[in-house]
């Protein structure tokens, strides 16, 4: 049931829980899409109009701040949507939207395609290196990062590079964690313990400009080469929380995000 003002029904929340993401059609309007795209052409000094320069499979841009942009990620909608799976007051706004990895048409790989999870706060690891995200980590209460998500900025069809997504592979990933604790493990770590979620459903990003795919932070998700003939404007921004999640309290009460870790590691059966 699609409770009033409210743009998850119990049916999204549960497929949320259970599958790892749900799609959020007309989250942000298209006119900002377009607009987003003027300012990403000029980011990238490239034209749309001028084929004959687009030479790399993907530029990446970071943290844009530009008004259409900062516009689509704080819709009345997706607040109400950040409220119904992280729980109010529990999440920050964006400020600012990044990564954008820009994909275009061609034969040549990016070489960025394979299977991970998007890991969200430094390890010792990185101190040296802060600008390594492979040495990045994610533990089991999902330190720093409440939600993954995918605004499509333009349409995308099954040949546009669409993200793909392993459904309910979240599931495992909190399984893989769960014996790390607080430490949790690198992006690499994870990487390499990803093998046995193969067997998962696997899911393509699809939809017009102004779709945003809501994702728990565990999915498995990957890049894929482009095999249309109009570039993929896409950004990938975490979901920052104000507060830890639990996986315990004494109201017996948790947010999607937390009932999916929970769901994950035994502590809750599926509905």
């Amino acid at each position: 049931m699609l409770q009033p003002n409210l743009p998850l029904s119990d049916a999204d929340i549960r497929h949320f829980i259970t599958e790892g993401y749900v799609r959020l059609d007309q989250a942000f309007p298209r006119d900002l899409a377009l607009e987003a795209q003027e300012i990403l052409w000029k980011e990238m000094n490239l034209r749309p109009d001028a084929p004959q320069g687009w030479k790399a499979p993907v530029v990446w841009l970071g943290e844009l701040s530009h008004a259409p942009i900062v516009q689509a990620a704080n819709t009345p909608l997706l607040h109400a949507a950040f409220d119904q799976l992280v729980g109010p007051g529990k999440w920050a706004p964006r400020h600012s939207v990044g990564t954008f990895p820009v994909r275009f048409p061609g034969h040549e790989p990016a070489g960025d395609d394979g299977w991970h999870v998007d890991v969200s706060f430094p390890g010792r690891e990185a101190a040296q290196d802060p600008g390594n995200y492979f040495k990045w980590r994610s533990n089991l209460h999902s330190k720093g990062r409440a939600l993954l998500m995918l605004f499509l900025f333009s349409d995308v069809s099954e040949n546009d590079a669409p993200t793909r997504l392993r459904a309910g592979s979240h599931l495992d990933v909190a399984r893989m964690l769960r014996p790390h604790g607080d430490k949790g493990l690198t992006a690499l770590q994870i990487a390499d313990r990803l093998g046995g979620t193969g067997q998962r459903k696997e899911v393509l990003a699809t939809g017009e400009a102004g779709t945003v795919y809501l994702c728990h932070p565990f999915l498995v998700h990957a890049a894929q080469q482009h095999k249309g003939t109009q570039p993929r404007f896409l950004a990938q921004p975490g979901l920052h929380p104000k507060k830890p999640f639990t996986l315990f309290n004494r109201e017996n009460n948790y947010t999607p995000v937390e009932s999916a870790i929970r769901l994950g590691i035994g502590l809750d059966k599926a509905g």
